[in-house]
């Protein structure tokens, strides 16, 4: 398995579809990243080579991904409870915050 931003992406996907296992990276930002480092959206991950990955993962590391982004989103929840606002409110009772 190759690793990019710290996760074991599957090696029999194709590498649009690998890349969204990466918490933070979905469907668009695989594609914009994938244009980016000029790899070709069909190709598996078990046919990419090193040089290919290496791109991929420098252009990763400059978007918020795993930890950090779990990181923000928990600070921002914490910050709605500390002000408390009806979305803490709803957040702090386990109830769906945009209620419809």
């Amino acid at each position: 398995m190759a690793r990019v931003a710290g996760v074991d992406i599957p090696r029999n996907k194709r590498i649009v579809i690998a890349l969204t296992y990466i918490f933070g990276i979905g469907q668009t930002t695989s594609e914009r990243v994938l244009t980016e480092a000029g790899v070709s959206f069909d190709v598996r991950v078990k046919d990419m080579t090193e040089e290919e990955l290496n791109k991929i993962r420098t252009i990763v590391d400059g978007v918020k991904v795993e930890g950090d982004l779990r990181k923000d989103i928990r600070l921002d929840i914490k910050r709605l409870l500390d002000i408390r606002c009806y979305r803490g409110s709803r957040h702090r009772a386990n109830l769906p915050v945009r209620v419809k």
